[in-house]
């Protein structure tokens, strides 16, 4: 799907067009096209079905004005799109119509909450259904109470993976390198694990980074962590080929793996997660724990990657 575009799931608000405009440079960094999707709501389903509200001045103009015109000031200001970018109005619920279109894109991109969201949440239902569904790799991007602001900390502006040696999809590795070679950064690999680490051990951060070659036979490492990191070392070693001008760090950490992911979601460029895990029904509604939660509390866009077989 090297052409496919990048979707943005816009209703004006403001959490969407947060999400268009990280599309839109996301649109930019793959060299593909961008096409903004909007769902219709009810009250206007009758007047416009699969229009395009930039250009068919018979749209009621409570609709258009409040999503068309936001969208054509961020655009330039011109009363044409750009060159690449496409409109397009959907009927439907929001999740369903967002998996149809779905299946012929690179990545959706969409907010955290929409136009009807409840201010107390987080995560809107809207943004979890198509993050759990959709055939493509769903991008939620926070919305601006919850983005952190800028860190000069040494992950500043990586691509972070979450990843489960064993349990990981190829699919979910191969969108997070992908990610990072268009942005000329590094992926920072993060696996955790249950065994808490020795009494007299100290963890100065959030990470212990290791490089491959500091893995030696013998140490004072905590056993699970010096295996875990072999075990990523092998998982990654076929996408370290594909990219050899990706930089890899490693990270093995006790404890939970959502909260470092969200902890590393303050200074990430971007945070990418399997949907759930490869051991559940492709036809399951459910979202795996770590996806969930990162998607609840992360301060940074969080990338849900499904695998090839989930739409089988």
């Amino acid at each position: 799907m090297s052409n496919a575009p990048v979707i943005a799931a816009v209703d004006g608000s403001e959490h969407s067009l947060k999400a268009l405009e990280w599309a839109r440079a996301a649109a930019l960094r793959h060299g593909t096209g961008l096409l903004i999707a909007h769902v219709l709501p009810d009250h206007a389903q009758l007047y416009a079905g699969r229009r395009s509200a930039l250009h068919d001045a018979s749209q009621p103009e409570e609709f258009a004005d409040p999503v068309s015109d936001r969208i054509r000031a961020l655009m330039g200001g011109g009363s044409e799109l750009p060159e690449g970018v496409q409109y397009e109005s959907l009927e439907g619920s929001v999740p369903e119509a967002l998996r149809v279109i779905g299946a012929e894109a690179r990545m959706l991109v969409m907010g955290s909450r929409g136009r009807g969201g409840f201010a107390s949440l987080l995560l809107g239902s809207n943004s979890r259904a198509v993050a759990t569904t959709a055939p493509c790799p769903v991008v939620v991007v926070p919305h601006a109470e919850r983005s952190a602001e800028a860190e000069t900390e040494a992950s500043a502006g990586r691509v972070v993976l979450g990843l489960h040696a064993a349990e990981t999809p190829d699919d979910v590795l191969a969108f997070a390198f992908a990610e990072a070679a268009v942005r000329g950064t590094t992926v920072q690999v993060v696996s955790a694990y249950a065994i808490p680490p020795a009494p007299t051990m100290v963890i100065d951060s959030p990470f212990a980074v290791i490089p491959p070659e500091g893995l030696a036979d013998e140490g004072d490492g905590v056993p699970a962590e010096r295996e875990m990191l072999r075990s990523q070392t092998a998982r990654l070693a076929p996408f370290r080929a594909r990219y050899p001008d990706v930089p890899v760090e490693q990270a093995a950490v006790p404890g939970d793996p959502a909260g470092r992911l969200v902890t590393a979601s303050r200074s990430a460029a971007l945070v990418v997660v399997g949907r759930h895990h490869p051991r559940r029904t492709a036809m399951s509604l459910m979202i795996g724990s770590v996806a969930n939660a990162v998607l609840q509390h992360a301060h940074g866009p969080v990338a849900v990657v499904p695998t090839r077989s989930d739409d089988a």
